[in-house]
């Protein structure tokens, strides 16, 4: 099978969902290829697009047919819960297909955070599930926005898109507007020389004046326990969260863990 998938899952009412593939799904339905049924897609396309694949994906194609093919969605789902529990965490029908014991293993799952902690999180670079995991992997219960603009042409994370998915597994969004940088002062960044002279003034002229929201943010923390700073940027030192966390750490009251994930 292929190592690279092209979905990412979370665990949701049914076990794994994709939020993306639902998404490209009713683009089709929209597009005129696919017709949406009460619980299937039917093709109206009738192109044979198997033939068009490369052997390997038909192999695997081929595969995944014989091995789940035959499957009910209740035998499917209590396969894909026996074997990867974590994606049975929030299913509401995991208590109609699973013993005791299978019940047990779903609950030994589900991640419990220890300890207060501040992560900071980007996401350049990973699909909005492999996001949202990191997320539930820790235990974030809050998600701090802290883009001035929270708008986004990557698939999920404009703020309407972001805050709604995150509600869906049980984390609270909000957005914190002031503490971000603007986009016309994020212009012709090019080496690491030009984010550090962006921070420096952006330590200088916001994070002074800010101190409010800051403040909003450390009770935000000692209330949730586990909350995290989001942006876009990958590297951490290339994003203004860091500083941000930085300054949070110096205010009275703060004695907890920051981690950038």
């Amino acid at each position: 099978m292929q190592t690279k998938t092209d979905y990412d899952f979370i665990p949701y009412k049914y076990g794994c969902y994709s939020q993306s593939a639902a998404a490209d799904m009713d683009t089709m339905v929209a597009k005129g290829f696919l017709r949406d049924g009460d619980s299937y897609f039917l093709s109206l396309d009738k192109k044979d697009y198997f033939k068009q694949l490369k052997p390997d994906d038909q192999k695997n194609l081929c595969e995944v047919k014989a091995n789940y093919g035959k499957m009910s969605a209740d035998g499917l789902m209590r396969h894909v819960y026996r074997n990867y529990p974590f994606y049975a965490i929030n299913s509401i029908t995991a208590p109609n297909l699973l013993n005791k014991e299978e019940l047990d293993n779903v609950a030994k799952a589900r991640p419990k955070g220890k300890g207060t902690t501040l992560f900071t999180i980007g996401y350049e670079g990973v699909s909005l599930e492999q996001y949202l995991v990191r997320l539930l992997e820790r235990d974030v219960k809050v998600l701090v926005d802290v883009r001035n603009n929270p708008l986004s042409m990557k698939y999920g994370f404009s703020k309407s898109q972001l805050k709604k998915q995150c509600e869906k597994l049980g984390i609270t969004y909000v957005h914190f507007a002031e503490v971000g940088i603007q986009s016309d002062q994020r212009q012709e960044l090019n080496t690491q020389s030009d984010y550090d002279n962006l921070f420096s003034e952006y330590r200088k002229r916001n994070l002074s004046k800010t101190i409010k929201a800051q403040n909003a943010i450390l009770d935000l923390l000692k209330l949730n326990e586990r909350i995290a700073l989001t942006c876009f940027e990958a590297n951490i030192c290339q994003c203004h969260r860091k500083h941000l966390a930085e300054a949070i750490e110096q205010l009275p009251g703060f004695n907890y863990e920051v981690k950038h994930i």
